[in-house]
C-alpha cells in the first residue's frame, strides 16, 4: 500500500500516543496525529489548545490556535493564561508536540534564527510562542520532522525549546519538571533520548536503512542495541486520515 511521507509521520506519531493521554496540541501534523489516535486506539484523549480550549473535537481542521471550530464539542473554555498555569505548569499535561527548523544531538529545538549571529540571521523564524513553557512542562514533548541533515545539527544555532541542553543533568538542574523531548518521529524513523539525553535512533520504518539516517544526521548517530521495525501504515488509519481527517489533502 502506499502513502506519503507525511502520513508515515502522522501515523507514528499517533501510535506514540497513549489512551486517556490529556494532550497540548497544535494545527497541522500533530492535529491530525491526535484526531487519528482518537478515533483508532485512544477514544479518551484529551485535546488541550494553547488558545484556552479543553476537550476539543473540532468539526473541521482548524486554521490556527484561535479558529473558532476548537470550541465544537469543548469540555471548557478558558484563558490562555489559565492554561499555562492550571494546567501544565501543575503537571497536568501529559504530552505535547514540538516543532521547529533544528533538533539537535540532546533534543534542543530552534524556531529563532539560523546562524550563529542573532542579531544578523542567515533566516529569521517565528519564535517560541508557548513551547519554550510547553517544552519545559509537559511530562512527555515529542517532535514530528522530515529526515534531513540540516534539520539535525550536532548544536542548534539558537534553543528556543530545551531538550536535555547538554545532557540530561544540565536539564535536571534547571528544575524543570517535564520531561523533555521522548521522541522525534522522522520519515525514516524514532529517535529516542538515552540515560544522557543523547537521541539514538531506536527504530526504522519500512524500507529506511541505518545508514540513510546516519548521513541524514549532523552527528554520530548511534543506534539502539535493539533496533526495532515499526508496523507500516494500515488501512483503517490511512482511510481515516484520508477520507475522515484531511480529504483536502493540506497537511498530509
Amino acid at each position: 500500500m502506499e502513502y506519503t511521507a507525511s502520513e508515515l509521520l502522522i501515523i507514528n506519531a499517533a501510535r506514540l500516543l497513549k489512551d486517556g493521554d490529556t494532550v497540548f496540541v497544535g494545527v497541522g501534523s500533530p492535529n491530525l496525529a491526535c484526531n487519528l489516535a482518537m478515533r483508532t486506539h485512544a477514544p479518551s484523549l484529551l485535546m488541550i489548545y494553547e488558545a484556552g480550549v479543553v476537550g476539543s473535537r473540532p468539526s473541521r481542521l482548524p486554521l490556527s490556535i484561535g479558529d473558532p471550530t476548537l470550541v465544537s464539542g469543548a469540555a471548557a473554555v478558558t484563558s490562555m493564561y489559565e492554561i499555562f498555569s492550571l494546567y501544565l505548569q501543575r503537571g497536568n499535561v501529559d504530552v505535547a508536540f514540538l516543532g521547529g527548523a533544528q533538533i539537535d544531538r540532546y533534543g534542543n529545538i530552534n524556531a529563532t534564527v539560523i546562524g550563529s549571529d542573532y542579531q544578523h540571521p542567515k533566516v529569521r523564524m517565528p519564535g517560541s510562542g508557548g513551547s519554550m513553557e510547553i517544552a519545559g512542562w509537559a511530562n512527555r514533548c515529542y517532535v514530528m520532522t522530515p529526515h534531513q541533515k540540516r534539520r539535525f545539527p550536532e548544536k542548534c544555532d539558537f534553543i528556543t525549546s530545551a531538550g536535555f541542553l547538554g545532557g540530561r543533568q544540565q536539564r535536571l538542574a534547571t528544575g524543570a519538571r517535564g520531561g523533555g523531548t521522548q521522541c522525534v518521529v522522522t520519515d525514516l524513523g524514532l529517535l529516542e533520548p538515552d540515560e544522557n539525553g543523547e537521541l539514538v535512533l531506536t527504530a526504522l520504518h519500512t524500507g529506511s536503512t541505518l545508514e540513510q539516517a546516519r548521513e541524514n544526521t549532523g552527528w554520530p548517530l548511534r543506534s539502539a542495541p535493539d533496533l526495532k521495525h515499526t508496523d507500516p501504515p494500515t488501512e483503517r488509519e490511512l482511510r481515516i486520515l484520508r477520507e475522515e481527517l484531511d480529504p483536502q489533502g493540506t497537511y498530509r
